[in-house]
């Protein structure tokens, strides 16, 4: 069997452009993939004002269990 060499030539030339094209699409979706999860984050993230809030309510806990632990310690005595 005598082989063209121009069907040769598209052979070749789909066994490599065929993967290439199948990678670049992947490599496409990933790209939006993260795209997506980029502007998620960015809706998600805490503000300045609700970190010190909850900061606050942090401390003030803490000042709770500092005032707990002195009533306790006073009672020893």
């Amino acid at each position: 069997m005598d082989m063209n060499p121009v069907i040769f030539w598209n052979v070749i030339l789909t066994l490599v452009i065929a993967p290439a094209v199948w990678s670049f699409r992947g490599l496409l979706q990933e790209v939006k993939r993260i795209d997506i999860m980029v502007n998620r984050t960015r809706e998600e993230y805490a503000t300045r004002e609700e970190l010190r809030d909850d900061m606050k309510n942090v401390i003030d806990g803490l000042h709770r269990v500092e005032d707990k632990i002195d009533k306790v310690l006073e009672r020893g005595k």
